[in-house]
Formats: C-alpha cells, sequence, structure tokens
C-alpha cells in the first residue's frame, strides 16, 4: 500500500515538473521577425506616434551611491526637466511710429509725392487746385476736411508768395498736423484703479476688421510697456478665435479665459474680469465676435456684453477696430458702433501705406472720436501707439526722395 502511494506521488512531482518547464518554453520563445512593409515610414515621430507630443520634459532617474548600510537599498529620485515655452520680449513701444516712418516713407503710394508734384508746379491755377482736391479725396480725407484744408492752403501759399521745396513741406506738415488733431488725448487707460481693480479694455468692429490680432499685439504693447494682462475670449462663434488668442497670449505669458465654442458671450467676459480682479493684474483686454453693423440683434448683444461687464465697474476703453482700406463705410460702421458702446478709441489697421492715411483725418472729424493705435504691417510688433507728427511725416513722405 505505502509503495503504489510512493508511485502516485512520484508521477505527480513528475508531472508538475513537465507542466512548468512547457510554461517557460513557450515564455521565452521568440516570435518571428516582423517585415518592413512597402511604402511605410518607419522613423519616429511618424504614423500613429506622431500624435506623441515630442516637447514633453524628459523625465531621469538619478541612482544615489549605495550607502554603507548594505542593508539599505539605494534610492532612485526622479527629476523633470521643466522646459517652459520661451516667452517673446515685445519691442518698446516708445517712438515705435516713428522707428516705422521710414519703412513707409519708402512707399511709391504716399499723400506726400502727390501733393508735391502738384504744389510745386510753375503756375498754380484752379485746375491744379482742384487736382490737389482730388488728391486729398482720393486718400479717404473726406469732402469737409479736404475742402478746409485746400482752402488753408491757397490761402498761406496765395500771402507767402512762392516758396522753395523745404517751405513747402513744412507749411504742408502744419496744416496736417492741425487736421489730424495733435492736442488729442490719444492716451489709453490701461493701468490698474486705486482700489486695484484692473482697467478694462473692451475691442469691438465688423467681421474681417482684424479684431482678435489686433486684440493680441496689443496685449504685447501693454506687455512692453510692463503692464500684466488677462485676454477674455469672448468671440465664442468663430472657429479657432480663442485658440488664436492663445497663440498670442502664451508668447507673452498672458492669461486666456475662454468659454465653449458658440457659449454666451457675456459669460466668457465677465469671467475674464473676474480673473484679472482675482490675480491683481494690470489690464484685461476683451475680445469680441465681429459683427455687421447693419444687424440689430448682434449688436444689442454686443450692449449686453458691455453692461455684464460693468457688474465688475465700468469699462474704461472701447476700442473699435476699422479697416483702413474700407474708406468712407468705415466712417459709416463707426457711426453705428458709436450708437451701441461708448467708443473712446479708434484702432486703425492695415495701414501699411500711406496712400489711404486721411481716413484718419475723416475718422475723426465724423465721429470726434481720436485714433490711439494703427496697425501698419502684420509683423507681430507692427501696431503702434498713434503720433500725430511722425503720422504726418509718414504721409509725407521721404524728404529726401521728394
Amino acid at each position: 500500500m505505502l509503495e503504489l502511494l510512493g508511485l502516485v506521488l512520484a508521477v505527480l512531482v513528475v508531472s508538475v515538473v513537465a507542466v512548468v518547464a512547457l510554461v517557460r518554453g513557450r515564455g521565452t520563445r521568440s516570435l518571428p521577425a516582423r517585415r518592413p512593409q512597402a511604402g511605410v515610414d518607419y522613423r519616429p515621430g511618424t504614423g500613429d506616434d506622431a500624435e506623441v507630443p515630442r516637447d514633453t520634459p524628459k523625465r531621469t532617474v538619478q541612482v544615489l551611491p549605495l550607502p554603507d548600510d548594505a542593508s539599505v537599498l539605494p534610492a532612485e529620485v526622479e527629476t523633470v526637466d521643466p522646459r517652459t515655452p520661451e516667452l517673446d520680449v515685445p519691442e518698446p513701444t516708445a517712438g515705435r511710429l516713428v522707428r516705422l516712418r521710414a519703412r513707409l516713407a519708402r512707399s511709391q503710394t504716399t499723400l506726400g509725392r502727390g501733393l508735391f508734384a502738384l504744389l510745386t508746379r510753375d503756375v498754380l491755377d484752379e485746375d491744379t487746385w482742384e487736382e490737389v482736391e482730388d488728391t486729398l479725396l482720393a486718400a479717404d480725407m473726406g469732402v469737409a476736411a479736404t475742402t478746409e484744408l485746400v482752402g488753408r492752403l491757397r490761402t498761406r501759399v496765395r500771402v507767402g508768395g512762392v516758396r522753395t521745396q523745404a517751405e513747402l513741406r513744412t507749411l504742408l506738415r502744419e496744416e496736417l498736423v492741425a487736421a489730424i488733431g495733435a492736442d488729442l488725448d490719444r492716451s489709453l487707460r490701461t493701468l490698474p484703479h486705486a482700489d486695484g481693480r484692473p482697467a478694462v479694455v473692451l475691442v469691438v468692429g465688423v467681421n474681417g476688421t482684424g479684431k482678435t490680432t489686433t486684440c493680441g499685439k496689443l496685449a504685447r504693447v501693454l506687455v512692453a510697456d510692463g503692464r500684466s494682462v488677462v485676454l477674455g475670449a469672448a468671440d465664442t462663434f468663430r472657429a479657432a478665435a480663442a485658440e488664436q488668442l492663445q497663440t498670442w497670449g502664451d508668447r507673452v505669458g498672458a492669461t486666456v479665459v475662454r468659454g465653449p465654442e458658440g457659449g454666451d458671450p457675456a459669460s466668457v467676459a465677465f469671467d475674464a474680469v473676474k480673473q484679472g480682479i482675482q490675480s491683481k493684474v494690470d489690464t484685461v483686454l476683451i475680445d469680441t465676435a465681429g459683427r455687421l453693423h447693419t444687424k440689430t440683434g448682434l449688436m444689442d448683444e454686443l450692449g449686453k456684453v458691455k453692461r455684464v461687464i460693468e457688474k465688475h465697474g465700468p469699462v474704461d476703453e472701447t476700442l473699435l477696430v476699422l479697416d483702413a482700406t474700407t474708406g468712407q463705410n468705415g466712417v459709416v460702421q463707426a457711426r453705428v458702433f458709436t450708437q451701441v458702446v461708448e467708443v473712446t478709441g479708434i484702432v486703425l489697421t492695415k495701414l501699411d501705406g500711406t496712400a489711404k492715411g486721411g481716413i484718419v483725418i475723416a475718422v475723426q472729424r465724423e465721429l470726434g472720436i481720436p485714433v490711439k493705435l494703427i496697425g501698419l504691417g502684420e509683423g507681430p510688433d507692427d501696431l503702434a501707439p498713434f503720433e500725430a507728427e511722425a503720422f504726418a511725416d509718414a504721409l509725407l513722405g521721404d524728404e529726401a526722395a521728394l
């Protein structure tokens, strides 16, 4: 009986050993090599691997030396390489328009070239003065402003007699500066209030004028002048508008407050100001959706956005962005916006050349609202605080080239 029991146990042991050996053998069996497929790119970062971000922080493990006490296991210390994106350093805004003037002056379409060609004729007859008027009207200066400017020019030229080119340039510059309005208050109210509440700037305008880009560039202007900024992406209807504003904010380290696509823009604007108050920043910029000035419902919605923001306190600046290339139609647009929200300043974009520079005079004359910023190109720092004297020089072009 005992011999039979021993035989059974021996068989069981052999069976267990055989099963274990079989399982281990299967686990170490190598699979056949996979043949490369034609037309497939196997480089890192391609195919399914393309979705893996390549700028994630590197995680490294540092193994410390084994201590004298061999019973203590070596410690593993994990360190993270903080690869934060490098922030842009915007160029200072002081004198930015002066620095850009040389580029504008090289334009072959400057207003000054046309005026000089007419006013340096041997005889300034009625036909010549009509051509001067046509030149100014073509520059979108408007009928009233053109008539007034030409009248003053005729009087001064008649009283002063024939002038040299240098004297004529001085005369034109003085009249243009007077027409532009050197004494207007063009300062931006972007400093925080005495109680610590940030200044709030609302940016409005029709579709396609460049409001979101203007908000991003204005954030750079403020950061360059030492301000801290929160951006509110209240344009919830245009696809990728919030992403575009986020990109601008990331470049200068500004916080961006966003909402769901198609959400309530007034709610986003309210949250942005709330975030600005909590973060104790200097300025909150609110980007709004473009709306046609003829759409009453959309204009009423803009009024709602402003009223909701004012639950935190008054809006300090409402900037209307106008496309300089739209000419007198921009004046019509501006008039409607001023009826819905109290516009405090104009931003003229797409003023790369100065042939249409007269729109500055027309807008200010018709609305009584100063131009505070102008966009002079597509570069990130091509938004400049408006300066009447520097802009008049840009309108007249390079003196040496005349």
